[in-house]
């Protein structure tokens, strides 16, 4: 016998062909196979042989030859698919109770996921849409001014030497957005005296508008080259321009006539989603805000972007950098007299993040912008999931538990020849159809609640109907939802005996409920976890707005644009405090909430500033009336007064600077900040704490002195008439300023705004836990009475033999609470652990008391025990007579 004779094909794809080959011809095929296999085994060698072996079987796998195809042919499958799609249809009119809640269920779960699924996506695409996104950072610095500060800040030199040192570097741009006041600007056109109030203005580059690919309607990238340019969105250029061709029109920033700006190019609203948002863009070219600014590199006010040339690595530029704090930052510390300049600049650090990455992954690093925030946009995934899943939950225990009803009619198919596999189909079917309705009420649903959830989340989404992927998408959910969530009940009812069944001894619906129990332990594990979330941060959210902040931020109306007043901001002044219920009133820019000036600064004790290293901290600069106006509580000392003329050179400080500068008895002591040309201050009073950022972040050190910021103006008024003043004040602005609308705005409003990103959280998972209760508590009823059906019979007899109502009641409601109450303790850790650590980006916030887990326990058990208690009732009061009368 030749060695070939040994050598057979493959065994697992002869086995393959064995399985789904018609049984009538497979015997005679298979010798046809083995022939061909012998020959060209002899021919064209072993390996060749088995590889064509392969090809033979893989052509074999056809309609014609394919046993199951054969066998439904025999059956007349369409006939056959025909009356599965009758049955479910009939099952699900038959059903109603059971079909709303499988349904209902399914689509709320869909719409939930879909609007989460929306609001992620939209998440998630901010800055992603540049061509150059793998070679577009934007720099950050980390400097130690006795704290650590991580901040996308920069020096305005940076860019010019980045350029400069780093031939790596292609193009480079900066922006700041806050040098003008937070992006609160008048404007007006040149021939017109009206001003309006303007938001998200920008001082850039020219570079910018490259940098950030952005889509021009009229001129081009090259808009901002000249000095005193300005490009508009097309809103404020039809707003300003309707009807007319705005290029080379002029414009007047604040009055400044001097310097007008020309109208350069006109930018398209953009479709994609940035970090920041802006309406204005002034040009930078030429522009120095004080004198020496543009080389000063003490001075961090410019975000700057950066696109690295295509073969260059960003971790090795990364590396570099702090060549540039030793050439050009060392000298100014050595020149100021600073003798930790070199141990300064050696903690220095810079690096380079992605602009894409800016929204989600702050990093700690301070910038003007508002951030999203990944561990909740995966948080809220995670939640739209769990809610699908509880509708799955539903689906899987419903179609277990009435499988007693079902199994009269799998018994009977299979007597009469259908095939378990028939039966498998048939489940699947009902399933994706019932996926199929319930995605498209889910899409209704969705379009129904899409306007309130773009108000909760400050969103502008819509759904995506016009998208090719769209309705595909969403066919593919269906069938793959669908059958995922039958898979489970389709085996298991297609698995009963027939003649167990016709015996009447399968009661698996009643009695094998442990699954079940584990699937609605599961609902309320999550159901109770979306309650706590809700309630902490529900909790957190009242403790911001009515903890003690140290200033008093109710009825204080601030105006903004008083800046293009001039020399009557002192007559507006007056004019206001002569109002009835106007109590007092202040000038400044800086006020303590987010979108004010700054002004951050390094401190010392005087005389020791080159042997100490400086303390950051904050220097406003206000007028007389300004402790006073805002409640802020004086400790020690005294405030401003205009009887003292050497108050020129006074500073008050906060507890914070006092205790960071190691000042004991502070009043008339000296210290020395870094600008104002080393100004020594006399320290004449001492202040509370107060909050002037976000809670997020500890206090930190504050001085302020007397100077010009004459932004804002703060009104505290004091009646219960707030329309009546408000009318008065708006009067009154028109009598001054009758060229420019009044801009005011609630200093309480304003300070709830920096938490809006606290306050929509809480709304979302508000919203989600009434979701997610909602479709666990549908199940749960719905299993109650397919229980109560099921265990009619026991509840007669039982009643028979004397038990009492109560007892009935006791019996039901503990099978019921059991899972609910397993859902507690396994619900209970997870949630403290996750808001634990929501609760710890906070440096000021409430605690996670047990009375936010027992609120949270009464409520889930209070909601199942409604949720049954109807159901139980009925069953306890039921004549016996009615569950015996069949036996």
């Amino acid at each position: 016998m030749s060695p070939d004779n040994d050598v057979r094909p493959s065994a697992l794809f002869l086995r393959l062909f064995r399985w789904f080959c018609d049984p009538d011809i497979v015997e005679g095929l298979e010798g046809d196979l083995l022939e061909r296999f012998e020959i060209r085994l002899h021919k064209k060698g072993q390996r060749k042989a088995k590889w064509l072996f392969i090809k033979d079987v893989a052509q074999l796998f056809r309609p014609g030859l394919i046993r199951f195809f054969k066998e439904s042919q025999k059956r007349n499958s369409l006939g056959m698919y025909k009356n599965y799609f009758k049955t479910a249809r009939r099952n699900l009119l038959k059903q109603k109770m059971y079909s709303s809640v499988k349904i209902g269920g399914f689509a709320l779960g869909i719409a939930a996921c879909l609007l989460i699924a929306l609001y992620i996506k939209d998440e998630l695409s901010y800055d992603q849409h540049y061509e150059n996104n793998d070679r577009f950072y934007r720099i950050a610095q980390t400097v130690y001014y006795g704290n650590e500060f991580k901040m996308a800040w920069m020096p305005a030199p940076t860019a010019q030497a980045l350029l400069a040192d780093y031939p790596e570097v292609e193009m480079v741009g900066r922006i700041t957005p806050t040098v003008i006041g937070g992006g609160n600007n008048q404007l007006r056109k040149a021939e017109s005296p009206q001003n309006s109030n303007e938001d998200n203005f920008i001082y850039a580059d020219p570079t910018i508008l490259e940098l950030f690919e952005t889509p021009m309607l009229m001129g081009d990238h090259s808009a901002l080259q000249e000095a005193n340019t300005i490009v508009l969105s097309k809103s404020k250029a039809d707003k300003f321009f309707p009807g007319e061709n705005p290029i080379g029109q002029l414009m007047i920033l604040n009055e400044n006539a001097s310097n007008p700006l020309k109208v350069t190019g006109v930018m398209d609203q953009p479709i994609h989603r940035s970090h920041f948002q802006y309406d204005f863009l002034v040009s930078l070219t030429a522009v120095e805000f004080y004198n020496g600014e543009q080389g000063n590199w003490g001075a961090n006010n410019y975000p700057t972007y950066i696109r690295l040339s295509e073969k260059a690595s960003p971790e090795a530029l990364e590396a570099k950098l702090h060549e540039m704090a030793t050439k050009y930052v060392l000298p100014l510390q050595q020149a100021r007299g600073n003798v930790n300049a070199q141990e300064f600049v050696d903690k220095m650090k810079y690096e380079l993040q992605p602009v894409a990455d800016i929204h989600l992954y702050p990093e700690g690093i301070s910038d003007p912008f508002e951030h999203g925030n990944i561990k909740f946009v995966w948080l809220f995934g995670a939640i739209a999931g769990l809610i699908l899943l509880i509708a799955v939950v539903n689906f899987i225990n419903l179609s277990t538990a009435k499988s007693t009803n079902r199994a009269m009619e799998v018994g009977l198919r299979k007597a009469i020849g259908s095939q378990k596999h028939d039966l498998i189909i048939q489940f699947l079917i009902e399933s994706v159809m019932f996926s199929i309705l319930s995605f498209v009420l889910g899409v209704l649903l969705t379009s129904l609640l899409l306007p309130y959830f773009n108000i909760m989340a400050d969103k502008t989404l819509v759904l995506p109907l016009s998208e090719w992927w769209f309705v595909p998408g969403l066919a593919l959910a269906s069938l793959l939802i669908g059958t995922m969530a039958g898979i489970y009940p389709a085996f298991y009812l297609s698995s009963f005996k027939p003649i167990q069944v016709l015996k009447g001894s399968v009661s698996l619906g009643a009695k094998k409920s442990g699954l079940r129990g584990v699937l609605v332990v599961f609902q309320f594990t999550t159901s109770v976890a979306l309650i706590i979330a809700t309630l902490v941060v529900s909790r957190q959210m009242n403790y911001i707005m009515n903890t003690e902040i140290g200033f008093d931020k109710e009825q204080v109306v601030t105006l903004s644009g008083t800046n293009t007043l001039g020399d009557r901001v002192p007559a507006l002044k007056n004019a206001l405090l002569q109002l009835p219920g106007v109590e007092n009133v202040t000038v400044s820019s800086y006020l303590p909430v987010a979108g004010t000036y700054r002004n951050g600064n390094l401190f010392w004790k005087d005389g020791r500033t080159q042997m100490d290293q400086g303390l950051g901290a904050e220097i406003w600069r206000v007028d007389y009336d300004y402790v006073s106006t805002l409640g802020i509580k004086l400790l020690e000392g005294r405030d401003f007064s205009t009887e003292m003329a050497t108050d020129s050179s006074a500073i008050v400080v906060n507890q914070q600077m006092i205790k960071e500068l190691g000042i004991t008895d502070p009043i008339g002591k000296k210290i020395t900040n870094s600008s104002d040309n080393s100004q020594v201050w006399t320290i004449v009073g001492v202040i509370e704490n107060f909050h002037y950022e976000s809670l997020k972040g500890e206090i930190e050190g504050l001085g302020i002195v007397l100077g010009n910021s004459n932004r804002t103006m703060s009104v505290k008024v004091n009646t219960d008439e707030i329309a009546t003043v408000m009318a008065s004040i708006n009067d009154t602005w028109d009598k001054v300023a009758p060229e420019q609308p009044i801009a005011y705005d609630f200093l309480d409003e304003r300070f709830a705004r920096m938490y809006d990103d606290v306050s929509r959280t809480g709304n979302i998972f508000t919203s989600f836990a009434i979701f997610a209760v909602f479709v666990a508590c549908l199940g749960l009823f719905a299993l109650s009475v397919f229980m109560v059906e099921q265990r009619n019979k026991e509840i007669s007899i039982r009643l028979v033999l004397g038990a009492s109502m109560n007892h009935v009641l006791r019996s039901l409601g503990f099978n019921f609470l059991k899972p609910v109450l397993i859902a507690l303790f396994i619900a209970m850790p997870i949630a403290w652990y996750v808001m634990r650590d929501w609760l710890n980006e906070f440096q000021y916030k409430t605690t996670l008391s047990w009375d936010i887990f027992a609120i949270a326990a009464i409520t889930a058990i209070g909601i199942a025990v409604l949720t049954v208690s109807y159901q139980s009732l009925k069953a306890a009061v039921m004549k016996p007579v009615n569950g015996l009368r069949n036996e």
